[in-house]
């Protein structure tokens, strides 16, 4: 333990010490969160199919945390909850409203790092409520509030705000072209006017894309020819039983049984979409370069959440898959190792009070997340959690511990179990409970699971018939648990 603290501390050293050397004792702070990426969808981690250089250009130059988890949601739409996660570091069952809602008494970190001096600005994307992000951010522009911008059915002209200091935002107006291009404008014209500034700045810009509608620019919808696009390796015409979610939009996008020239076609945008944000990452990036700024700037790549895109027969991201609840996750800037992959488990939540060990803030006591700057220490290797912990509705759990997971499907009553070993089977083609191999595994697993949902405030009980929830939930019943 003593050598623990030792290397800790002299990780933190390190990371301050390159800070300082930059000239600037407080680094720059760029998040840039893309919309339903799944984790396999940068070249530089290994899909040569998908065509990422500013997101590589960031791999390379950076820590990549190639185990990175969300950990869920109540509802289909998983971006909120997710997206609340990242900016309270509250964990899913201590969340208002799922998500939908971040009270005052859950600081987020860009509401801290503006206490604390810092200029702070965002772009794109809101899922919550407008309160937290007037606390949260003194300035934006280009704001989309809302979960998704499918009103014209694709992503041209998406109604936005400018920013409004009253909190109101009564005046929408309509962008012009594709939704990227127009968080990316806002961004760069922040940069361009805060190199005035002394003031270090955080700016959060928020892509709805690749999320669907997949509609890609014409020159990224042309780039991917769907003959050459690679079906995902657990490719299924329909999933093998009910997980209580088959009917949801996101699974009525395609019909059923799927056919492996749908999901290529879908695939083939999907990457289309990935191309071109991008494209627009570049953009900012070669602006934070001209300012001066960049060599001071912690760069962080995330997204909300995966999605499935043809995976086990399922198109979106209410299931427990890999696909689904991995997302990509890289830190690249001042103190941080540069071409570096960490296996260790991790959360979205984790990244606010990492960002604030960096900048040398304290932690608020309400967030629940974990520093993970001990991966940035070249003389050790992280170890990050011990577990991984899914939820979705009251319908799925998930546990991922010493290198298996185990699901827990709660449908009409029934209950079904599966069991993967992810060392061997990362494609989660293998059911091991279907063996009767491991039933001592799936035991072990059960308890562990049972106590990550006690200590995390789970509502469920998985040991009571339909895991202690009614029988069919309504709106109501989620705001009297979760209210």
């Amino acid at each position: 333990m003593k050598n623990f603290k030792i290397l800790s501390c002299v990780g933190l050293c390190l990371i301050a010490l390159c800070m300082r050397v930059q000239g600037q004792a407080r680094p720059n702070i760029l998040i840039l969160l893309t919309d339903d990426q799944r984790y396999n969808t940068i070249r530089a981690l290994g899909n040569n199919e998908v065509f990422t250089p500013n997101m590589d250009q960031l791999v390379h130059q950076g820590t990549a945390f190639v185990q990175a988890h969300i950990m869920g949601g109540m509802s289909g739409a998983i971006c909120c909850p997710s997206r609340a996660m990242l900016m309270s570091s509250r964990s899913l069952f201590r969340l208002r409203s799922d998500g939908k809602y971040i009270p005052e008494t859950d600081k987020t970190f860009p509401e801290l790092f503006r206490e604390n001096g810092y200029q702070t600005f965002a772009t794109g994307k809101w899922h919550q409520d407008k309160q937290s992000f007037n606390r949260s951010f003194a300035k934006g522009d280009n704001i989309f509030f809302g979960g998704m911008v499918a009103k014209k059915h694709d992503q041209y002209n998406p109604t936005l705000h400018h920013y409004d200091s009253t909190g109101v935002y009564n005046q929408p107006f309509e962008g012009e072209g594709f939704t990227s291009y127009n968080f990316a404008n806002a961004a760069i014209d922040f940069l361009k006017g805060s190199q005035l500034s002394e003031k270090p700045f955080l700016m959060y810009v928020a892509f709805t894309s690749p999320h669907d509608p997949r509609t890609p620019p014409e020159e990224y919808g042309h780039r991917y020819d769907m003959k050459d696009v690679s079906l995902p390796v657990s490719f299924a015409a329909k999933h093998p039983f009910d997980n209580g979610e088959l009917y949801i939009r996101d699974e009525m996008l395609l019909p059923f049984p799927r056919t492996e020239v749908a999901v290529k076609s879908e695939l083939a945008k999907y990457y289309g979409m990935v191309s071109e944000v991008d494209y627009q990452i570049g953009r900012i990036i070669t602006e934070l370069k001209r300012t001066g700024r960049y060599d001071n700037t912690i760069i962080i790549l995330a997204s909300d959440n995966g999605l499935a895109v043809g995976d086990h027969g399922l198109l979106g991201k209410q299931n427990p898959y890999e696909s689904a609840i991995r997302v990509p996750l890289v830190f690249a800037g001042p103190g941080i190792p540069q071409d570096r992959k960490s296996d260790g488990i991790v959360y979205l939540n984790d990244i606010y009070p990492t960002l604030c060990t960096m900048a040398q803030l304290s932690i608020p006591s309400t967030v629940e997340g974990t520093s993970i700057h001990e991966a940035f220490n070249k003389l050790k290797r992280f170890e990050g959690r011990d577990q991984a912990f899914f939820a979705y509705s009251n319908i799925q759990r998930a546990i991922v511990r010493n290198g298996y997971k185990m699901i827990l499907y709660n449908v009409k009553g029934k209950e079904t179990v599966q069991l993967f070993n992810l060392k061997d089977d990362p494609n989660e083609l293998h059911d091991l409970a279907q063996t009767g191999c491991c039933s001592a595994i799936i035991k072990k697993l059960r308890l562990d699971l049972k106590e990550e949902m006690g200590s995390l405030g789970d509502f469920g009980h998985i040991d009571q018939a339909g895991w202690g929830y009614p029988e069919k939930m309504e709106k109501k019943d989620w705001e009297k648990l979760n209210p």
